[in-house]
């Protein structure tokens, strides 16, 4: 079953290109500190920036290094049906666990039309899919109900990133859903929220740099020890927060530049943290004993 604290990894870059050796560095840090998973090519590595073969590359490279340690998810959405069959397509065939689809963006489908759209692509392709909510970037909700009949008319449709913010829609999905399906949390705040009315797991900005605690969170509440996965939530609370202070990837990249792990640098449009944003970053990494 798909579970557990994913992290979304970054993609580090220099002179314009991928760094390869940041990238296994990144790799190294989060198998040694018990990430149940690895999100590759989602909204936190940039990959709407990645051009041409570039993102196979370092697909191909990731999955090299990871070597079946854990779960391989990657992201193949996007809003054209045959492209995304496609890329969901090659993703099985790289040898990834599973796949993470967004509904379409811009084209702003009804909630008939991604049934329609999330059953074509289950017929076309083998891999478990993921089905990814985030209608603050997307312009697009898919709802409770349709989900519920994804996951029990759709034999592929596996589980849910949830990222709409709402724990009523979160709940809701698990209430109607059988125990097989998941729902991951998609936001890092809600995480405790969202283990306690029956998520499975996360998929985590913040587990690019705290991935040891961000996995003990939810261990411990599937274990079902909401006390000291309580404690964890308080701790990282402002962790949580500074990730999202500006637009995602920006604050968890230059996070892990002052970490010493990349450099700083970022694919246009997306741009540096704004000064007084990154002086707040600095803070709540010392308070976290991150940097010196």
């Amino acid at each position: 079953m798909l579970q557990g604290s994913y992290t979304a990894l970054v993609t580090p870059f220099k002179n314009g290109e991928i760094d390869y050796y940041a990238l296994e560095k990144l790799i190294e840090f989060q198998l040694e500190n018990k990430t149940d998973g690895i999100l590759l090519c989602g909204t936190t590595a940039e990959s709407p920036a990645l051009a041409g073969d570039e993102k196979w590359q370092l697909i191909r490279f990731c999955m090299r290094k990871i070597d079946k340690k854990v779960p391989v998810m990657i992201g193949t959405g996007t809003n054209n049906l045959n492209s995304t069959v496609a890329q969901t397509r090659r993703a099985f065939d790289a040898g990834a666990d599973s796949a993470l689809v967004i509904t379409p963006y811009y084209n702003k489908p009804t909630q008939n039309g991604m049934k329609e759209y999330f059953s074509r692509i289950a017929e076309k392709t083998e891999i478990p899919l993921v089905i990814y909510n985030v209608p603050g970037r997307t312009g697009v909700n898919i709802n409770a109900e349709t989900v519920a009949w994804l996951a029990s008319n759709i034999t592929s449709v596996k589980a849910v990133k949830e990222a709409s913010g709402s724990l009523t829609q979160a709940s809701k999905i698990i209430k109607e859903t059988a125990d097989d399906f998941t729902l991951f949390s998609g936001e890092d705040a809600l995480n405790l929220p969202l283990m306690a009315v029956g998520a499975k797991g996360c998929i985590s900005v913040t587990s690019n740099i705290i991935p040891e605690k961000v996995h003990d969170l939810i261990k411990l509440s599937l274990d079902g020890d909401f006390e000291k996965a309580r404690k964890i939530h308080h701790e990282i609370e402002d962790l949580n927060e500074i990730m999202f202070v500006e637009t995602n990837p920006i604050p968890v990249k230059e996070a892990l530049a002052l970490m010493g792990y990349i450099e700083p640098l970022f694919r246009m449009p997306l741009c540096n943290l704004a000064a007084e944003n990154k002086k707040k970053l600095i803070n709540v990494l010392k308070v976290h004993n991150l940097i010196k």
